[in-house]
């Protein structure tokens, strides 16, 4: 049996790590943070007891550290090693901007409410930086790997004195004439305050001094990547890089003639984030969100990082003046700041060092140049499996020939992230230009994408489209479009509904799930749904098919989950098997509790935080929970009922999570065609059964990565699917072969 590498091998004694620190990080697991509280389990029928939960943050750091593992496997090409360091620096930032930002707001209002894992605010802080401190020193640790690691494929990351003259002198050159015009350096004295220091901002602060002066002085001089400077700058034509903060450093003559430099600090900061106001009595809702993008900029400071270099005392006035606490919020990096930069370097065209590209096919049903709209009445319903299928070639040209069918009559579609350079937004505008009614959900509070929403917002409200913003005091994550057709007898509704957001870039870097649908009663509902976005009144809504947050889905998801366990028997199992980003949701995790309990099977592909425990006896040991960590972000939603037999799946935008089943608007769809059941069954089959990408749950809160056993099982979920699609996509060939005339809607599988 062949050897493979896998984080999750064990046996290495410390000397042997010790040896070979690269073999170290990609042959064991990373030093995991005590387990959560788990001493003395309490009777399983006690479903209120905080040491059954696992907790939220916590769990989304594992999932962190599980994205961090991906770039110490020596099964992934180094430059997306790179990417994926680059992504757990990303997604930390924003976890300090929104969590930690958050339950500092919770701190400082005084609130002491425990979460259902028992936990107060404060605990919940000191318990996450306690994690986060030994990430992040993992982290370091394997940067310096990485960096040897470049070196052997001729790609350096140089320190400015390794130059020589002439390569000093050019880079010196390029820094000024590209560079120099774009920095401002900001005197520290008692005329000029502390100045204000921009989220996530590199920043160097200069101690100096005039010749022969005893009085220094500081500056704050803040590196100008926000403005569009690269962080590494090219030397020569070669890979040979040099970060720009040591550029910078190196010349600070230009910035301070004459002046003695004495020392400089890097240092950078995280402004909280979580700065909504409510909305209830706000008489203009796009006022609102722009007074609340304006204010975020100038949000408390929630965690500093500096170098280990930096005065003790020095970096205990630098806290002080941004508002820390020395001890708790100053996080101390040996290495590089801001590893999310390290995208600059995964970008580098080198193919050799990066996985083969994806190349999305065109659905089977879709490849001819009929109508999309007979298609999809043909068919019934149409699965789309992104990235593995192609986004512009179903959700987009769905869109682009409603713009263009003079039969179309009007087209109605939710917006929670969308690109500006997305051509849905041109579709829609040329509708409106074609005569045709449209109108928009934006959803202008979609956390970190308010500015872009709300130039998307005006561009299509000037177009003539009807741009509405959602029910006041709800979130509106659905993802729909409704579109209707004056067919040959009458007005029909064709709709899709999906898992993704519309987003022509994520939507090859995301796995997601959607439908294109034509039924009469999920048009109906569709109908019903956006009279309720566009109106916010919800008096006596009924939805026939459709599952809607807040008032339904929930209580969907809890009598379906009753209902397995009521049905359960030897003869007739019950099987719950749920695909999300994140179960948190106390009463739906009670609800599996009791269900497990009962005898009923649970399978859930949860990839970041779950507070279900598996594998208690008595309790839990009928639940198994995996999350997949691969190329692509696993982001589709998608609930399974046995139901005795009379299977029903749920595809929508929903995690279990109390804040998407409560105070968003959410939508789940039954899949009702037996075809794309079964392909959604080989999807989650696939998915369960993956031992390359898979993690499992342990009851104290740690994963460990399944082992491939052979060679056939060393390949992926993710890889699996690709394989699928591309088979599909030569039998729909063959097809044609045999049939030119048209693949109908079938779907191929």
């Amino acid at each position: 049996m062949p050897n493979f590498p896998s984080a999750s091998e064990p046996g290495l004694s410390a000397a042997e790590k010790g040896k070979n620190t690269e073999t170290a990080l990609t042959t064991i697991p990373f030093p995991k943070a005590p387990p959560e509280p788990f001493k003395a389990l309490p009777a399983p029928s006690d479903l209120e007891s905080a040491e059954l939960y696992l907790n939220r943050e916590l769990a989304w750091l594992e999932f962190n550290q599980r994205v961090l593992h991906e770039a110490t496997d020596r099964r992934t090409p180094l430059l997306e090693r790179i990417k994926f360091a680059a992504i757990a620096g990303s997604n930390l930032d924003e976890f300090f901007m929104k969590r930690i930002g958050g339950l500092k707001q919770q701190v400082g209002a005084g609130v002491q409410e425990r979460t259902v894992d028992g936990r107060t605010p404060e605990e919940q802080i000191g318990a996450c930086y306690a994690f986060i401190r030994r990430h992040q020193l993992e982290k370091q640790r394997l940067l310096k790997i990485l960096l040897r690691k470049l070196r052997d494929q001729d790609i350096h990351i140089l320190p400015y004195d390794k130059l020589d003259k002439a390569e000093q002198e050019k880079i010196r050159e390029e820094y000024y004439d590209n560079i120099f015009p774009l920095v401002t350096p900001q005197s520290i004295d008692p005329a000029h305050p502390f100045p204000f220091v921009s989220n996530l901002s590199l920043n160097l602060l200069v101690t100096l001094r005039y010749p022969k002066d005893r009085e220094t002085s500081m500056a704050r001089v803040k590196v100008p990547i926000s403005a569009g400077a690269p962080r590494f700058l090219r030397v020569g034509r070669k890979n040979r890089f040099v970060l720009l903060e040591e550029v910078m450093e190196q010349n600070l003559d230009m910035l301070f003639p004459g002046m003695e430099i004495l020392h400089t600090d890097l240092f950078r900061v995280t402004r909280n984030a979580n700065t909504e106001k409510a909305e209830e009595h706000a008489e203009d809702l796009l006022a609102l969100i722009e007074s609340t993008l304006q204010q975020r900029k100038f949000a408390p400071i929630v965690r500093l990082e500096v170098m280990p270099g930096m005065d003790p005392t020095l970096r205990g006035r630098l806290a002080a003046e941004l508002g820390l606490d020395e001890e708790a919020d100053v996080f101390i990096i040996d290495g590089m700041l801001g590893t999310r930069d390290l995208f600059e370097l995964a970008a580098l065209n080198l193919p050799q060092l990066k996985e083969a590209p994806h190349h999305p096919i065109i659905h089977p049903a879709l490849q001819n140049e009929r109508s999309i709209f007979h298609l999809i009445r043909d068919a019934g319903a149409i699965l789309l499996q992104h990235p593995y299928e192609s986004f512009s070639t179903s959700v987009e040209r769905f869109l682009k020939e409603a713009a263009h069918d003079p039969k179309v009559r009007g087209i109605k579609m939710t917006l929670y992230r969308t690109s500006s350079r997305s051509p849905i937004l041109n579709d829609l505008i040329q509708a409106a230009q074609n005569g045709k009614q449209v109108a928009v959900v934006v959803e202008l509070k979609a956390r970190f994408d308010e500015a872009a929403n709300i130039r998307l917002a005006s561009r299509l409200e000037e177009a003539g489209i009807h741009v509405t913003y959602g029910v006041v005091g709800l979130k509106t994550h659905a993802k729909i479009i409704l579109v209707v057709r004056n067919d040959y007898n009458g007005l029909r509704r064709y709709v899709h509904l999906g898992t993704g957001n519309y987003h022509p870039e994520t939507s090859r870097l995301y796995s997601d799930l959607g439908l294109l649908l034509y039924d009469k009663n999920i048009g109906r509902d569709a109908t019903e749904l956006f009279n309720y976005l566009t109106t916010g009144f919800s008096p006596s809504r009924r939805y026939q098919k459709l599952l809607v947050a807040p008032k339904m889905l929930k209580r969907g998801l809890l009598e379906r989950i009753d209902r397995e366990i009521a049905g359960h028997s030897e003869k007739s199992p019950g099987q719950i098997i749920f695909k999300m980003n994140a179960l948190d949701d106390a009463d739906i995790a009670r609800a599996l509790y009791r269900a497990s309990r009962a005898g009923v099977r649970i399978d859930l592909i949860i990839r970041d935080s779950c507070r279900v425990r598996p594998g208690i006896a008595g309790l839990s040991e009928n639940i198994r929970v995996i999350s997949i960590v691969g190329r692509f972000l696993e982001h589709a939603r998608l609930y399974f009922f046995r139901n005795g037999g009379e299977e029903e799946y749920f595809i929508g935008s929903a995690d279990a999570m109390k804040r998407n089943l409560e105070h968003r608007v959410e939508v789940l769809t039954p899949v009702e065609n037996p075809g794309i059941r079964e392909d959604l069954r080989q999807m989650l089959d696939i998915q369960l059964n993956d031992r390359r990408s898979a993690w499992e749950l342990k009851s104290d809160g740690s994963y460990s990565q399944r082992r491939p056993r052979n060679t056939e099982e060393a390949i992926g979920s993710q890889q699996r699917l690709i394989e699928l699609a591309e088979k599909r996509n030569r039998d729909a060939s063959r097809l044609r072969k045999r049939k030119p005339k048209s693949l109908g809607g079938r779907n191929l599988r």
